[in-house]
């Protein structure tokens, strides 16, 4: 899918920067807390395969009709990496389908960083051509539902791998 490309994203207080290999080493610090997988399985990665996931993602989807956006989080304040957020746009029968996901260090929750990232993510992905913005979130994660909240988002009826779809509109109601 051509046109779409992550583009450095600056909120208040946040620069969301694309995503580069050169960020693991930083990020698999940020990501090293094993409750950060609690909800959504796995375990923290070494700097070496987070720097081999950096590298596939880096690369693009291997599917043409689909991008894979995906960004760091620096607290320009702090001028230290705290997270990521992604966007996987596809194509569906709405249109152009942004799914998102954000994931904050543990050392800066709290602090309303996934708030303003998710914002600033949807704020950017929530015009044309994306038409439908969507996040999967388990139904005990409170933090993500708040954020998703926050960011525009509604939780739906429909369900994906145990997770409650919450879903965004770009065109207005």
């Amino acid at each position: 899918m051509s046109g779409l490309a992550a583009e450095a994203i600056r909120t208040a207080r946040l620069d969301l920067l694309p995503l580069r290999v050169e960020h693991a080493e930083e990020m698999a610090a940020v990501l090293s807390d094993p409750a950060l997988h609690a909800f959504t399985g796995g375990a923290p990665e070494t700097p070496q395969a987070l720097r081999s996931r950096y590298r596939r993602l880096s690369a693009g989807s291997p599917d043409p009709a689909v991008t894979w956006l995906n960004w760091v989080i620096r607290l320009r304040d702090e001028g230290s990496l705290t997270g990521t957020v992604q966007a996987t746009i596809g194509p569906s029968r709405d249109g152009l389908t942004a799914e998102i996901a954000w994931v904050v260090g543990t050392s800066w929750q709290r602090r309303g960083i996934a708030t303003e990232a998710a914002q600033g993510l949807t704020d950017s992905l929530g015009r044309p051509p994306v038409q439908r913005i969507i996040a999967h979130i388990h139904p005990d994660h409170r933090a993500s539902a708040a954020v998703a909240r926050a960011a525009g988002l509604v939780p739906t009826d429909e369900w994906h791998e145990g997770e409650i779809r919450w879903t965004r509109s770009s065109s207005p109601t």
